[in-house]
């Protein structure tokens, strides 16, 4: 086990590990849990002190793991429960703690749950556990309300009944194969409560949970309001009150933490976490909701991430979840990337990134104005840096580490993910950040993401090599080092230390202080003076930019420094 017994949480640099497109070890084109255990010691020298894999369970993969079939054992291609147990062993014995993926909202239509409801009445309990209901319409034929689906279309597919006519409809929040699960039903609580329970007897440390705000539902399932004309497919399920934020959904999250807090006693030395995926842009007081002393650890400030290249924004972004969540004791976890947003060398690179209004709230869908991979780079560059001189926890997507740009020109017979059809091809959703990791230059092993010469899951542009580990790993200017070097120097940084702004006067410039540490950056476009009052006697510590720092009272274009 992990040798820290504290709170490690509270300040953890956690690793999300996408796991169908980390490594893959058998030659297959798809990553898998043996593929994770090859390159631990890769993660150990990056010096996370811990990882998320994604969804791992068995699952018809139509949602790559998100539909789960059963919650208790291991997908096939990923390997087994033998071979998880042998990467939770040797991820503790690297001081790396390991988080699973946890989905409570909805499960596959595959696992044994639905497909016993599909063939029992209704009314019976089996149906209980999930929302079936009878149709409006002189016949049933038309949906029980009018919700929307978080990836597009009606939140409501009819199914069978006895003899093969009509029969009810199910509700799914996401897509026809994602059927919810209904909270009320006590069968649910027990479930997830057992799930919690086997995985912590294998050594797991926590869990991410998905997808949180929208497992509570009004009673009756009542009609959304209308939403406004032209609004993209994969906003409008965003807008209604009757399932977004719905108070009846934290009792579940106070059911899980009492199960986490009993494993705890009962186990003297165990520190879990749970982390929740709860979009409340621009809401801090709904994201403290989630992190009550009663139900999650931590929550996402998805805020950050969603902001545009902007020192206003930012700004507020970072400063106003710290100032509500700080002031109550809970923890702050940042993220500036994950697998279900565009990757943020793309993101910054737009030709509108700058702009205020280039925040949609809705980190699927972006403008479509050419990317500058090059600034783009830049700006990643200083924004993680930023980022991880902040008080809190810090979670990174794999890749990152790497500079990885989002790949846009995936053909459309190769795009996989559900958002595309569901929409009619009008959003090309989430494929672009999921592309295999270039862990060499060798094209002839797909980058040696695979032992062999193979066609991996998803394509892998032509020049990935350019971004690969091996001609990363010895060149002091590349985006690796940084990460490196910046984690490293993350440690000395007292987490007690509160964050305090520091007034730039300036349109472009945004600074901190956290004791000792000051945390500037510049988002202009050209070498911009900074407040001489903030950086005297100072020394560079680490800076983002690779154009040097040969005077200390100016700072490079779209840059971030470190001084001490």
């Amino acid at each position: 086990m992990p040798t820290r017994t504290r709170e490690w949480w509270r300040d953890a640099i956690v690793y999300q590990i996408y796991v169908r497109s980390f490594a893959d070890s058998n030659g297959d084109g798809r990553g898998d849990l043996a593929g994770v255990i090859d390159h631990l010691d890769h993660l150990q020298e990056l010096g996370v002190d811990a990882i998320w894999l994604t969804p791992c369970y068995p699952s018809p993969q139509l949602d790559h793991g998100y539909d789960v079939a059963d919650y208790f054992d291991i997908e096939p291609m990923y390997g087994d429960l033998a071979t998880f147990d042998r990467l939770v062993t040797q991820s503790h014995a690297r001081d790396i703690r390991v988080m699973m993926d946890v989905v409570p909202n909805h499960c596959s239509d595959r696992h044994a749950w639905f497909q016993a409801a599909l063939d029992s009445p209704t009314g019976s309990r089996e149906r209980a556990r999930f929302f079936f209901r009878d149709g409006r319409g002189e016949h049933g034929e038309l949906p029980p309300n009018n919700w929307r689906s978080v990836f597009g279309g009606a939140a409501w597919t009819r199914v069978s009944g006895q003899g093969g006519a009509p029969g009810q409809w199910y509700l799914h929040t996401f897509s026809p194969w994602q059927p919810d699960f209904d909270w009320e039903c006590p069968d649910v609580g027990e479930m997830f409560s057992a799930m919690y329970r086997f995985w912590f007897d294998r050594g797991v440390d926590g869990f991410r949970v998905d997808a949180v705000t929208v497992v509570g539902k009004a009673p009756g399932l009542p009609d959304a309001p209308p939403v406004a004309l032209g609004l993209p497919e994969t906003h409008a399920w965003a807008l209604n009150p009757h399932t977004v934020f719905w108070p009846s959904g934290h009792d579940a999250w106070r059911l899980l933490r009492k199960v986490m807090d009993d494993y705890e006693l009962q186990n003297p030395g165990r520190v879990l976490t749970s982390v929740s995926e709860a979009y409340t842009p621009r809401r801090p007081d709904l994201l403290l909701q989630y992190v009550r002393p009663d139900e999650f650890h931590q929550s996402f400030g998805f805020d950050l991430l969603l902001s545009p290249w902007n020192a206003k924004m930012l700004r507020h972004a970072i400063g106003d979840e710290y100032d509500v969540l700080a002031s109550a004791g809970a923890s702050l976890t940042w993220t500036l990337n994950n697998h279900d947003t565009q990757r943020t060398v793309t993101r910054y690179g737009r030709a509108d990134a700058a702009l205020p209004e280039s925040w949609t709230g809705n980190n699927l869908v972006y403008t479509n104005t050419p990317v500058d991979i090059e600034v783009g780079t830049t700006r990643a560059r200083a924004m993680f840096l930023f980022a991880a001189g902040l008080p809190g926890s810090l979670y990174l997507f794999q890749g990152e580490e790497l500079g990885l740009p989002e790949v846009l020109d995936i053909s459309d017979d190769r795009r996989q993910d559900p958002i595309f059809e569901r929409t009619n091809r009008k959003e090309i959703g989430r494929d672009g950040c999921r592309i295999p990791l270039p862990w060499s230059n060798d094209a002839a092993t797909a980058f040696g993401f695979s032992p062999r010469s193979v066609e991996p899951w998803m394509p892998q542009p032509a020049d990935w090599g350019r971004w690969a580990l091996n001609v990363q790993h010895d060149d002091p200017a590349s985006m690796f080092t940084l990460y490196r070097n910046a984690i490293a120097g993350r440690r000395v940084i007292d987490q007690s230390t509160p964050l305090e702004w520091i007034d730039t006067e300036a349109d472009k410039f945004i600074a901190y202080r956290r004791g000792s540490l000051v945390v500037l950056m510049n988002l202009a476009d050209e070498a911009t003076e900074v407040p001489t009052a903030s950086i005297a006697n100072g020394e560079v510590i680490v800076l983002s930019s690779n154009a040097g720092h040969a005077d200390p009272r100016v700072l490079p274009a779209n840059t971030c420094v470190w001084m001490q």
